[in-house]
């Protein structure tokens, strides 16, 4: 919800006609843009890093299986 209302801010914003127009407007639009891309991407590595270590793990445990003469597969 909280998303939606500051998307709607500055959606407002933008309304106001010639915010953009200025170079400190154009400024703030792109490190507000960048924020988001960082964010968004922090979100993604996160889920990607515990993926890979779920991923490790199982390997691991299917090598040590296949050491002691077990085969899994």
């Amino acid at each position: 919800m909280s998303l939606l209302v500051s998307i709607h801010s500055w959606l407002a914003l933008l309304q106001l006609g010639g915010l953009l127009s200025q170079p400190l407007g154009q400024a703030l639009a792109v490190i507000v843009g960048v924020g988001i891309v960082i964010i968004v991407g922090r979100i993604a590595l996160k889920i990607a890093w515990r993926l890979v270590t779920i991923a490790a793990l199982i390997v691991g445990v299917l090598l040590l299986l296949s050491f002691v003469g077990l085969s899994p597969l």
